[in-house]
C-alpha cells in the first residue's frame, strides 16, 4: 500500500519561505501523480499543486503561481513543495496525496480521485 509522510511545516513570518517534503513508498503502478493540498480552518481542502511521475509536468493553482514550486527527487522517492513569499492566507494544514496510474496534470485530477493521503503538516504564516 502506498504510504505518504509529510514534513517541513512550521511557523514563518509573512514573506518567508518553507520547504515541505512528501516521502512516498509502496507504489505498484509505474506512473502516478502526487499532489499537494491544503486546508485552512473552517475551509474546504483545496488543491495547491501536483506533479506527474512520468515527465515531471506540473500544475499550480492560481493563488500560488510564481511563489510555490513543486519538484521530485525520484532517487529519494520524495516530492517537495518550495514555498516562497508566504502570505498569511497560506496558513493551513498541508497534505500530500497520490493517485496511481495517471500521468496528466493539466487538467489535474479532482481531490476525490486521489487514493492515498498523508497525515498533514501544519504551516502557519504570521503577519
Amino acid at each position: 500500500e502506498v504510504q505518504l509522510v509529510e514534513s517541513g511545516g512550521g511557523l514563518v513570518q509573512a514573506g518567508g519561505s518553507l520547504r515541505l517534503s512528501c516521502a512516498a513508498s509502496g507504489f505498484t503502478a509505474d506512473t502516478y501523480i502526487i499532489g499537494w493540498f491544503r486546508q485552512a480552518p473552517g475551509k474546504e481542502r483545496e488543491r495547491v499543486s501536483c506533479i506527474s511521475s512520468s515527465d515531471g509536468s506540473t500544475y499550480y493553482t492560481d493563488s500560488v503561481k510564481g511563489r510555490f514550486t513543486i519538484s521530485s527527487d525520484n532517487a529519494k522517492n520524495t516530492v517537495y513543495l518550495q514555498m516562497n513569499s508566504l502570505k498569511t492566507e497560506d496558513t493551513a494544514v498541508y497534505y500530500c496525496a497520490a493517485k496511481e496510474g495517471v500521468v496528466v496534470v493539466n487538467p489535474p485530477p479532482p481531490r476525490y480521485e486521489y487514493d492515498y493521503w498523508g497525515q498533514g503538516t501544519h504551516v502557519t504564516v504570521s503577519s
